[in-house]
Formats: structure tokens, C-alpha cells, sequence
């Protein structure tokens, strides 16, 4: 609530002001729009024509709101036919009979270049890693909506959030957000069997050498969307969870440090998931010998697994489906 209210406070100041003239939390009454973020105090004069994104994802908000933008990034992973624009992007601006925007090559960092050829009036990255340099070349190219707290720890709400407020389209970002919760509430209650289930979500494991488990903490997105899917985090990963850190690493000799851990997401195939039940240490793990170990590859579903805007809808079925599958083998 208190980013809330200290993103929100300048324009609520505003309104209160022109009170007697009436004030939309859309269109051009919205503006000017001031939004305070971790890089720090953007200004928008008034509502954007041309809206460019980067880094991963922000240009779901947009998309999401009706607006194509005139650029956003790339899509890097996940990218199952290297066109550069994930499934659930390519549906939106089809439905939105857009054409395919300039992509962004991020493989070295920001393109500034490319960024400025578009001519946006305002840049969304509230999901990314930008540092102050960065944010400070963008801005002399147009205000830029940057991330709330901390680098790449900002949750598909509160992307939303920020980037639809430099849109000052934040009545219909608060919508989406509930439309988005309202999917995710029936998805869960079609599987009663994910209540109270601890999971984490192992970051990379190599079927030659799996002497040491590197996992993602409660500050990623991907493991903060499994509370959103009935889930919890065990203890084993709460505790290394620091302020600034995303993945935490054991050796396999303390792998009974996991002993509280119900199901384990990760990424590979088959031949992992039997390196693991074969390994002397890694098949202790009550996950893997449960079986309750759910596989994803570097394609569009195991993409979404990390929750965005537009890709949640797209995979929340299927992926409610495996880990539920992984529950059930937990009994």
C-alpha cells in the first residue's frame, strides 16, 4: 500500500485540485503523471502516442490495454519458431490487426539506438535490469517507467502496475489485474490437491554433474507465482532468501536440507528427471522420489512459468495441470 500510495500520491494530489473540474484515472485528465521509482522520479506530461518498451516482457501491459507499441525487445528464450515475438505477444497484436512492431536486440544490452529511431514518447521497464547509466541514456531519449524496488524482482502486478500508470491507463491496469486474478482463482479451485504444497524451483541442473543444487529464492518471479497457484515456499528456500538475492546454491552433500520441499520445478526432460532418481544424494530428496518433479523446456510453456501479463492466461491451464499432477504424487 505504501507504493501505492507513494506512486499514486502526485496525481492524487492533482485530482484533488481539479476536484470541482471532475478527475479520470484515464485518458488525458491523467496527466501530467509523476511516478517515483527505484532509479528515480519520471514525469509524463501528457498521454503517450508512441510507447516503446524494453527488457523482458513490458510490452505485455500495453498489448493488454489495446495499444501496439512502436518497439519493445526481443524475445530471447522460449522463442520456438525465432520470429523474436513469443505465442501470446503474436495472438494480441493480431487481435489487435497490428503488425509485428520493431524488435529490440537486447543480446548486449539496450540497443539506445534502436530505442530513439522509434520516437516513443515514453519507455516502459518496470520488469528489467536496468542500471542508473542505462535509465539515464533512455531518458534523454523519453521518460522512462522503471522498475519499483529492485532489479528484475518486480512481480507481473506490480508491472502492470507502473507501466499502466505511465500509460495513465491505471483504472484499466487495477482491471486487468483482477480479470488476470479472477483466471488464476478458478484455475486453482479445479485442483484442491496444490493447497498448502511446498515447491521450488530449481534455476539449472546438469545430468553430468549434480553435485550442486542452484535454485531460485522468494524473490523471483517464479517462485512468487507459485504462491498465486495455491503453493507455498518451504523454509529450506524462505531462509536464504536476502534482500537482492535470486537464487541461492548447496552442495548435494546437504540435500537433506530440502527435506520440507513437496514438489520441484526445473528445467529439462526425461533423461534429467532419471539422472536424478539414480543419484545417490540428488534421489534423497522426497520430490524426486515421490516423482513429483515437474520437467520444463526453453520453449513457450517453461517461458511462462516466469508470470507476465499476457502469458499467464496462455499457460495457466496446462501448467496448474503438471504441478497439480506433481501434487497428487505427494499423498
Amino acid at each position: 500500500m505504501l507504493r501505492l500510495f507513494r506512486l499514486f500520491a502526485p496525481f492524487a494530489a492533482t485530482c484533488l485540485s481539479l476536484f470541482a473540474a471532475g478527475c479520470a484515472w484515464a485518458g488525458e485528465d491523467a496527466f501530467p503523471v509523476t511516478i517515483e521509482h527505484a532509479l528515480g522520479t519520471t514525469t509524463i506530461a501528457e498521454k503517450p502516442e508512441r510507447v516503446a518498451t524494453v527488457a523482458w516482457a513490458n510490452h505485455e501491459v500495453p498489448l493488454a490495454l489495446g495499444i501496439a507499441p512502436v518497439g519493445f525487445a526481443a524475445a530471447n528464450f522460449g522463442d520456438d519458431d525465432g520470429d523474436g515475438v513469443l505465442p501470446w505477444v503474436a495472438g494480441k497484436l493480431a487481435e489487435l490487426g497490428a503488425d509485428t512492431p520493431v524488435l529490440f536486440d537486447e543480446g548486449d544490452g539496450i540497443d539506445f539506438e534502436a530505442v530513439a529511431a522509434t520516437d516513443p514518447d515514453v519507455i516502459l521497464a518496470s520488469y528489467s535490469g536496468l542500471s542508473q547509466s542505462d535509465y539515464d541514456t533512455l531518458s534523454k531519449i523519453a521518460p522512462v517507467v522503471a522498475y519499483p524496488d529492485s532489479p528484475w524482482a518486480t512481480d507481473w502486478r506490480d508491472m502492470i502496475r507502473f507501466n499502466s500508470a505511465g500509460l495513465g491507463m491505471a483504472a484499466e491496469g487495477e482491471a486487468l489485474i483482477g480479470r488476470i486474478e479472477g483466471e488464476i482463482a478458478q484455475a486453482v479451485a479445479r485442483h484442491p490437491e496444490l493447497a498448502g504444497k511446498s515447491a521450488m524451483f530449481i534455476t539449472h541442473l546438469d545430468t553430468t554433474n549434480l553435485s550442486v543444487v542452484s535454485f531460485y529464492t522468494t524473490n523471483d518471479t517464479r517462485v512468487k507465482f507459485f504462491q498465486d497457484l495455491g503453493l507455498r515456499a518451504p523454509q529450506s528456500v524462505i531462509e536464504p532468501s536476502r534482500p537482492g538475492q535470486y537464487s541461492g546454491q548447496i552442495s548435494a552433500e546437504r540435500i537433506d536440507a530440502f527435506d520440507d520441499v513437496d514438489i520441484v520445478v526445473t528445467y529439462g526432460g526425461e533423461a534429467l528427471l532419471e539422472a536424478l532418481k539414480a543419484d545417490p544424494l540428488m534421489s534423497r530428496m522426497p520430490a524426486v522420489a515421490h516423482d513429483a518433479v515437474v520437467m520444463l523446456g526453453r520453449d513457450p510453456l517453461g517461458t511462462a512459468a516466469n508470470p507476465t501479463p499476457l502469458s499467464i492466461s496462455w499457460v495457466l491451464d496446462e501448467y496448474v495441470d503438471m504441478l497439480a499432477k506433481a501434487a497428487a504424487k505427494t499423498e
